[in-house]
């Protein structure tokens, strides 16, 4: 297999990562892992007591990744790389995970209002035993944001699913008046460490 062959295995849902893999040319396959508690999970990403929140981020990306590799042999897949990734948003010392519903949504929403926060992504590759790790963090500044911006914004559903109830590259753009470091680590999947550490596996990107 020539190198400019080679492919990986992205264990994620997210198809925002799966846009800015094919931005960089970076052909891969899906390999999920299972995220359903009714029928077990294959990575539990609660934060562990005094967690440092770029640490646990780090902590799931790479378990995601050696997961997911684990899985290569006994499915009798092509041993191509496994990347995972995680993201999360840090206001003060606080994780700001993904919304449960509108309301708490309404919450975040309106804690990040007029406020900085960091966004924290973690980039993990896997092959056999080596895994090979790299952390992004950005800071986003919102403006102020009346109930009412927030409500309309959730009504449109982009807020679900998204680390701090947002997506800096749909319509909450509006609500954002700085940002300092990685846009695309922002998205959830950043590009150079990305690109870096692939290439650490021979993978080629552009």
């Amino acid at each position: 297999m020539s190198t400019s062959d080679k492919r990986i295995y992205l264990a994620s849902r997210s198809p925002r990562r799966r846009d800015l893999l094919k931005q960089i040319g970076v052909g891969f396959e899906l390999l999920l892992l299972r995220e359903d508690p009714r029928r077990g999970i294959d990575v539990d990403e609660t934060p562990l007591a005094g967690e440092p929140a770029a640490e646990y981020v780090l902590r799931i990306a790479r378990a995601k990744a050696r997961v997911a590799a684990e899985k290569l042999a006994p499915r009798r897949l092509q041993p191509y790389p496994v990347l995972a990734a995680d993201t999360t948003v840090v206001l003060g010392d606080e994780i700001i995970g993904k919304p449960q519903d509108a309301e708490h949504a309404v919450q975040i929403l309106s804690a990040l209002a007029g406020r900085e926060h960091r966004v924290i992504s973690a980039v993990a590759v896997a092959l056999r035993d080596r895994v090979e790790s790299s952390v992004s963090i950005s800071s986003v500044e919102f403006r102020t944001l009346s109930e009412a911006e927030a409500r309309r914004y959730i009504a449109s559903g982009e807020p679900f699913d998204k680390a701090g109830a947002y997506a800096i590259q749909g319509r909450a753009a509006a609500f954002v008046t700085r940002i300092t470091g990685s846009y695309s680590g922002i998205m959830g999947l950043p590009l150079a460490e990305t690109a870096e550490l692939l290439q650490r596996f021979d993978i080629e990107v552009l």
